[in-house]
């Protein structure tokens, strides 16, 4: 399944609002991520259309079990990535930053020795 960068940080985002926040609406990821609401509605309809999420009569945002699964994978490689970085000395904010960036392009190979070698690092 091919899926845009940009879907998977809308889902990585509804993921930690809803962690953080309990619920989700289109103006918490417009503030989150820094992107207009028409912009957030755009993906709104193309996430909905794909299945990813769904919206209720009021407007709240839940991801479904296919959205969930995307935004679970994505969230666990940005931390491990971060987490990774920040352990070998780099600053937090360029860590998570970075982090943003390498977690739609890693292979699953070069994730799976850098999560190894993370947890020898302890």
């Amino acid at each position: 399944m091919h899926i845009h960068e940009s879907a998977e940080d809308y889902l990585e985002a509804i993921l930690r609002l809803r962690e953080s926040k309990g619920q989700v609406r289109l103006v918490d990821i417009s503030q989150l991520l820094g992107v207009t609401k028409p912009s957030v509605s755009f993906a709104m309809k193309k996430l909905r259309e794909n299945e990813y999420i769904h919206m209720d009569q009021d407007n709240l945002i839940t991801l479904t079990e296919k959205g969930e699964e995307i935004a679970m994978r994505v969230y666990d490689r940005h931390m491990t990535i971060s987490t990774f970085l920040m352990k070998i000395g780099v600053e937090e904010a360029t860590a998570r930053e970075d982090a943003c960036k390498l977690e739609h392009d890693i292979s699953e190979e070069s994730f799976s020795a850098l999560r190894k070698h993370l947890l020898k690092l302890g």
